[in-house]
């Protein structure tokens, strides 16, 4: 199991022990990591077997009734299954939960083509009034998960088995370096790849554990002090935050290249996490090429 996946548990544990007010429910994902909790606690963790669209609807429906809902499996079955009932059940209605994916992408690359949710965040960013957290480390899953607990928000926590080697734990975007000839974005478990790609490029990195709401000032001041020419990375399908760059530069003639899991094709093919990286061109050596072109370095 990766390490924020069982951050997530270990932490989802604490909080249903200390917090009388929040629930659970599983749709038998992570079920057996939660047994204790669900033996101390059976009325308020809920496993309802691998019925995702019951698991969302139960998960608002514990809102409605004072709850505050921690909704947890795979993202393709829990944003893409049961898109209809978060749209209708939490987001028509008006009622927060946290809605907590693993799996990313293609982290599950060998498990085919249903358990991969490259489009995740781009279903989610359909729907108004959603925080979405993009963790790259532990540490910044569990305080990501604490931080959205209080309140009747609605938020996605995505969670992923790639992580960056070090936590950032700022808020908005974080600048990381400074450069005059482009701006680099990174979100999430990318980071370390684009610092990698940039290494010896005169941009400026930020970076995002936290994409929606979208730092449109933090991305403003850094284009002014800097350059017009932004490339942004994200881990899931490309071009999924571009409307949100364009809101910021609305004013300010700019250049935009999106970087992320590929529009244009299915990948197929079989393989581990690099190799999905690579098709896709996410991996280090191949976003080295894919910023340094678009810069004209």
């Amino acid at each position: 199991m990766s390490p924020m996946r069982e951050t997530f548990l270990a932490t989802t544990e604490r909080i249903i022990d200390a917090d009388p007010d929040v629930a659970v429910v599983l749709a038998d994902i992570s079920a057996a990591q939660l047994a204790g909790a669900a033996r101390r606690h059976p009325d308020r963790v809920i496993n309802v077997g691998i019925r995702e669209q019951l698991l969302v609807s139960a998960g608002a429906g514990l809102a409605l009734a004072g709850l505050r809902p921690i909704v947890h499996t795979f993202p393709s079955f829990l944003v893409e299954r049961a898109f209809e009932q978060i749209k209708l059940d939490f987001s028509h209605q008006e009622v927060g939960g946290v809605l907590v994916s693993w799996g990313a992408s293609y982290d599950m690359s060998t498990a085919g083509r249903t358990h991969q949710a490259p489009g995740d965040v781009a279903l989610i960013d359909s729907l108004p009034g959603w925080t979405v957290h993009v963790p790259g480390h532990p540490a910044e899953a569990e305080r990501l998960l604490l931080e959205s607990i209080p309140g009747d928000g609605r938020v996605y926590l995505r969670l992923s088995a790639q992580e960056n080697a070090s936590p950032q734990l700022g808020v908005g975007f974080t600048r990381l370096r400074s450069g005059s000839s482009g701006v680099v974005v990174a979100v999430g478990p990318v980071l370390d790849r684009v610092l990698r790609a940039t290494a010896g490029l005169d941009v400026t990195v930020l970076y995002a554990s936290t994409i929606r709401p979208f730092d449109g000032a933090g991305l403003r001041a850094a284009v002014l002090s800097a350059s017009a020419s932004v490339v942004l990375v994200e881990p899931y399908l490309a071009g999924t935050s571009a409307f949100w760059v364009a809101e910021a530069l609305s004013d300010v003639p700019h250049r935009l290249r999106s970087l992320g899991v590929r529009r244009d094709v299915e990948i197929r093919s079989y393989g581990g996490i690099a190799d999905h990286d690579l098709a896709h061109g996410l991996d280090a050596g191949s976003l080295g090429l894919s910023i340094r072109d678009f810069l004209g370095e």
